[in-house]
């Protein structure tokens, strides 16, 4: 049985409650694991019509040929089947999530943006380790309404295997984007999946008002705005059939916006966090992943109808009164699926084998920083929709709100640095570093993700290779509403 970890643990890794799971994950080696799902790849949830208790579905997945995915992704305003009901939200392809990108190890995805809103917007691949500039994964590219760009991101042939994810990323309306529905998974392995799949699992929440998404008050964007409705890719608690004593594969996406998803309800396998891989799996009976984390794990049918929730987490309070003037949805449970014993499920594939990354702490250190995630009073942040927080309390690092223009951090390309993750105010931030995952000090093992959580009042270490991808990316909090309010900065590395 292993050993439980602590809170401040549960916190830094993501792992809450480790646990005995029985031999099925317990024993489960990197290349085991027979994935017993009934078989729904292909299927729409974003049209499928269905509500709470329907049966599971994914979006559309489009697969690369050949080295290459090429795809035109058209963001518009669509009315969409929602957790049973119709509404107005933001779509790629007319759905909500987008369809699934599969792309392998060295692949080049050419993806044609069309932008059919009022708004600007453009598209981050989030957690893939590829070139920030140009038409690549570059955060400061602009495509204004009516307009279109042509990303072409190479991967490269050492690209690890794992879920990912894409969104919108210009700032001040990236929160707002997401919310209402625009994003989408990523897949990147070397499996065929004409024989079967692991499920893709894209968790999602938003708030719904008179048949479109609601809008959220100064005191939600400063806490960080959560959503009456769980969804699970569009859907409402759906269920997925498993075949009993058998051993199945998820990949969950938290694309909330701010909510933390604090999973249980039962026993997992965690066979990865973001980029990084675990031989064997690491058993547990919670898993914490914030906002932009994914997670590969495997799970043993249940003997009767069982439920994976993601429980009501608390991320601290805000400074100066903050909360009080909130007015925004408390957190409550929620279920993400339900695993319904079915002997009529079919086999899928075996689960890929996995490469653990190699370990930064056996390797000189060339640059130490401390990077602080805080607040500030005064200023009055805008918006993107034009809205203004007045000049009261906003989000910084270092003591400084964003700025396109400014280089905060300078890096060396060829350098391994150790980063210290400040966290002086009261409420917990997710640190996302783009283009360069980042190893956890402080772990049992090698723990790499390129969403870190920080603990209010404490601090984590971390250390980042910069080895290759010269040039100008950001790193953020990943509470959307506290990137939009300036808590990003400018990196560039040469």
């Amino acid at each position: 049985m292993s050993k439980p970890v602590s809170r401040r643990e549960a916190l830094v890794l993501g792992l809450v409650g480790v646990g005995s799971l029985g031999i099925g994950i317990a024993g489960l080696t990197s290349s085991g694991g027979i994935l017993p799902w009934r078989n729904s790849t292909g299927s729409d949830a974003g049209s499928s019509g269905a509500g709470s208790g329907a049966a599971f579905a994914e979006p559309k997945v489009l697969s690369s040929s050949g080295g290459v995915l090429e795809l035109d992704l058209r963001v518009a305003e669509a009315t969409v089947a929602v957790a049973g009901n119709t509404a107005r939200m933001l779509t790629y392809n007319g759905t909500v999530p987008g369809p699934t990108l599969h792309v392998r190890p060295g692949d080049t995805l050419r993806v044609r943006l069309i932008n059919d809103l009022d708004q600007p917007t453009n598209l981050h691949t989030h957690g893939l380790v590829v070139s920030a500039e140009g038409n690549s994964d570059n955060p400061f590219v602009e495509v204004g309404p009516g307009e279109s760009f042509d990303y072409e991101i190479t991967l490269p042939d050492d690209h690890p295997h794992g879920a990912f994810w894409y969104h919108p990323h210009h700032h001040g309306f990236v929160a707002d984007q997401v919310f209402a529905g625009l994003y989408g998974a990523i897949v990147v392995d070397a499996d065929d999946w004409s024989a079967g799949a692991p499920r893709v699992v894209v968790v999602s929440d938003v708030t719904l008002a008179g048949g479109a998404v609601a809008s959220v008050s100064d005191g939600e964007r400063l806490h960080g705005r959560v959503g009456e409705q769980v969804l699970t890719n569009g859907l409402a608690a759906p269920l997925l059939s498993i075949a009993p004593g058998a051993t199945g594969r998820l990949l969950i996406v938290n694309a909330c916006v701010s909510r933390y998803l604090d999973l249980g309800g039962v026993p997992m396998g965690v066979r990865g966090i973001d980029s990084g891989a675990f031989d064997p799996p690491r058993a547990t009976d919670r898993l914490l992943l914030m906002p932009g984390n994914r997670a590969d794990i495997v799970i043993e049918a249940p003997a009767k109808s069982t439920a994976l929730m993601a429980r009501a987490y608390n991320r601290g309070a805000g400074e100066m009164g903050m909360m009080s003037m909130s007015g925004g949805v408390e957190e409550s449970d929620a279920t993400i699926l339900t695993l319904v014993p079915d002997a009529a499920a079919v086999t899928g594939v075996s689960a890929p084998a996995v490469t653990v990354p190699r370990d930064l702490r056996e390797l000189t250190v060339d640059r130490s920083r401390t990077v602080t995630l805080g607040t500030a009073m005064g200023g009055g942040m805008a918006m993107g929709d034009g809205e203004s927080m007045g000049d009261g309390m906003t989000y910084v690092i270092d003591g400084r709100s964003f700025d396109p223009a400014r280089i905060d951090q300078s890096v060396s390309i060829g350098a391994v640095e150790e980063w210290t993750l400040v966290n002086s105010s009261m409420m917990e931030h997710p640190f996302h570093l783009h283009v360069w995952p980042m190893q956890l000090v402080e772990a049992k093992g090698v723990d790499v993700r390129d969403v870190v959580n920080v603990p209010a009042g404490e601090s984590v270490t971390v250390r980042i290779a910069f080895d290759r991808f010269p040039g100008k990316t950001v790193y953020h909090c990943h509470i959307l509403d506290h990137e939009d309010l300036g808590m990003m900065g400018v990196l560039e590395a040469s």
